[in-house]
């Protein structure tokens, strides 16, 4: 092909109509993919959070739903002067932005106190053992309650004046009184030592010592008998 040639092909407009077909193709699916995007993904659409903290699930609901936004329970905790089912936690938070159709996570408040399982204890530690292992786990304490026994030794655990056990679940909410010794000793628990009033006891062999003692010995004088002599 001649140079002449090439240039003629080159500056047809038939060659340029097929490169701005191109272009205009590309442009347009890159315009397609940027709009189509910021409309799925609903881009510089936002919608605030709603506060629902201490507001009852079904209400809270309600509020999210109608803002558009849905709700889903991650948690529940306990607060004594709170209403069962009460929003305690929402995640995000109140006043963040987000897009249509995000979820918001919530704890709710239980409708009872949650319960801890008692551990082995009770005459099995000290009363300093026991109290740093019951408060480690969440348990309240009262005034320890003494009683006649070892000193500081746990003997029992009073929960609303009953008598509990290990492997008991308690309410973190009840006190636990701890029975613990005073270090002095029941009269009922003491021990009468007699000793013994039986006869000397040989203490090799258990045997009875028969022997007895003579204060005086004993003489018999002979008989004297005469004899009649006879004269012849």
């Amino acid at each position: 092909m001649e140079s002449s040639e090439f240039v003629k092909k080159f500056k047809s407009w038939y060659l340029w109509k097929n490169f701005l077909a191109m272009a205009a193709v590309v442009i347009a699916l890159c315009l397609g993919v940027k709009f189509g995007l910021d409309v799925y993904t609903h881009h510089g659409q936002s919608i605030p959070i709603p506060n629902v903290k201490h507001k009852l699930f079904r209400d809270a609901e309600h509020i999210l739903n109608d803002a558009g936004l849905e709700i889903v329970v991650s948690d529940t905790g306990y607060v004594k002067n709170l209403p069962p089912d009460c929003v305690l936690e929402q995640t995000p938070g109140p006043g963040e932005r987000v897009k249509e159709g995000h979820v918001i996570y919530v704890t709710v408040n239980s409708p009872h106190s949650p319960t801890i399982t008692l551990p082995d204890v009770i005459d099995n530690s000290s009363l300093r053992e026991a109290m740093a292992k019951l408060t480690s786990m969440g348990f309240k304490l009262g005034m320890p309650q003494y009683i006649s026994g070892e000193k500081d030794w746990v003997y029992g655990i009073l929960v609303r004046g009953h008598h509990v056990m290990a492997g008991d679940r308690i309410s973190v909410e009840d006190k636990l009184i701890i029975q613990v010794g005073n270090g002095k000793r029941d009269v009922s628990d003491s021990v009468d030592y007699v000793d013994p009033t039986s006869p000397d006891v040989d203490e090799n062999n258990g045997n009875v010592d028969e022997f007895e003692v003579v204060s005086g010995s004993e003489t018999t004088e002979p008989e004297h008998t005469e004899s009649n002599k006879t004269t012849p």
